[in-house]
């Protein structure tokens, strides 16, 4: 029955980084005294521009003399689909947009969240549900999404974070309906997730989830009193959780991402460079036209380098020898270019164009990482990331289709 609005910041060029040394270096010097205002907004415009519900410059005067920063207040951010980055969470004045006070303390340990916007982008079939056990954005999926718990807090939260203190997210007719089931939120929870990344559930309900919340179909409701009831919930609770590990970037899935992957999973996305040699120096950095500013400072996917191929041979074999059988439904792949001398080999058709909440999950990422945006060039770890997150999807993919 509770839910609450993704945080807003509206200075995400300052209060969001994927580099947390980057992001504290700015908030020390927004809070240094000895600093101006002119020379903050010489360095940094976006957070001292003032506009109808910020003044800028009262704002930065009230927390200089408050004292700062907030150590606690460097947290880690659910900014977009398999993109988590760092925050700096400021609980006084308008420094954030919307802060969402009420919100922040409910994101602990075990919780987890499901993302969800009632209203999907234009023409958008593809799934709107997101999990993550950060703090999320207001757009990780869209614009005005909203974040579900499977858990609540008892006191609010601000001082324990003991596990002791939490209560199912439930209404009295879903507690009851588990009850008689022996089922947990969690099971509800995942469940829920199944069947919004279920192809045959959106479209057969596309028309009315284009206007308002999705409606869940629950096996043997109101009472759980249908025979395979337990059964049907226990199986798309179990589809659900592992769809959630997939969708989390920071768990590592077995066969996926980490131990002895499956063989049509080794062969997706592997780092390789044109001369058949290993990426070292510049091969890093992502120059291919990924991505580049555009009016506000917002940051806009470009063209960027890619090629098209048939499959070769041994990538038809790791696909068990037909990619038409395979579920990634894909005749052709792409190698997906860095620069003029590195690239990501064999990135299934279905994989690139796979799509959450209207996002293009793979060309997003790259349109943030592209140097001119980042200002450097990716490490060995973002490169791995690129590659753990095609895999991901080529897993949700396949588990989905089946």
């Amino acid at each position: 029955p509770v839910s609450f609005p993704g945080v807003k910041t509206s200075r995400d060029g300052f209060l969001v980084d994927v580099d947390l040394g980057r992001l504290k270096a700015r908030v020390i010097e927004y809070f240094d005294k000895a600093l101006s205002h002119e020379e903050i907004t010489r360095r940094y415009p976006s957070v001292m521009k003032a506009t109808a519900r910020f003044d800028a410059r009262a704002v930065r005067e009230i927390l200089r003399a408050r004292g700062g920063p907030n150590e606690a207040g460097f947290i880690r951010f659910a900014y977009r689909p398999f993109d988590h980055r760092w925050l700096y969470w400021e609980a006084e004045t308008k420094l954030l947009d919307e802060k969402r006070a009420e919100y922040h303390p409910q994101v602990f340990a075990g919780n987890p969240w499901l993302s969800f916007n009632k209203r999907p982008q234009k023409g958008a079939a593809e799934p709107r549900a997101c999990v993550t056990d950060q703090i999320g954005c207001h757009d990780l999926i869209g614009n005005a999404t909203c974040f579900f718990s499977a858990y609540l807090r008892n006191d609010g939260g601000l001082e324990n974070n003991t596990i002791d203190t939490r209560r199912p997210n439930l209404s009295k007719a879903a507690h009851r309906y588990l009850k008689r089931l022996n089922a947990s939120v969690e099971d509800l929870f995942h469940h829920v997730l199944s069947v919004l990344h279920d192809p045959t559930y959106r479209t057969d309900n596309a028309g009315a989830l284009r206007v308002e919340w999705p409606r869940i179909p629950l096996p043997g409701w109101p009472d759980g009193d249908t025979a395979d009831a337990v059964e049907t919930l226990a199986q798309s609770a179990a589809r659900g959780l592992a769809l959630a590990q997939l969708l989390d970037p920071d768990t590592p899935v077995p066969g996926v991402t980490t131990g002895a992957l499956r063989p049509e999973i080794a062969a997706i996305a592997v780092p390789a460079t044109t001369d058949g040699r290993n990426m070292i120096g510049g091969d890093f950095a992502l120059t291919a036209g990924w991505g580049h500013y555009g009016s506000g400072g917002a940051v806009m996917p470009g063209q960027g380098r890619l090629e098209e191929r048939p499959f070769t041979a041994a990538e038809h074999a790791a696909f068990g020898g037909t990619t038409h059988a395979s579920p990634l439904h894909s005749p052709t792949t792409f190698d997906i270019y860095l620069n003029g001398r590195a690239y990501w080999r064999n990135v299934p058709a279905a994989v690139w164009r796979y799509k959450l909440g209207g996002y293009q999950v793979l060309k997003k990422w790259l349109s943030y990482r592209e140097r001119s945006i980042l200002t450097r060039p990716l490490t060995p770890d973002e490169v791995q990331h690129f590659t753990d997150t095609a895999r991901r999807i080529a897993a949700i993919l396949t588990l989905t289709d089946t």
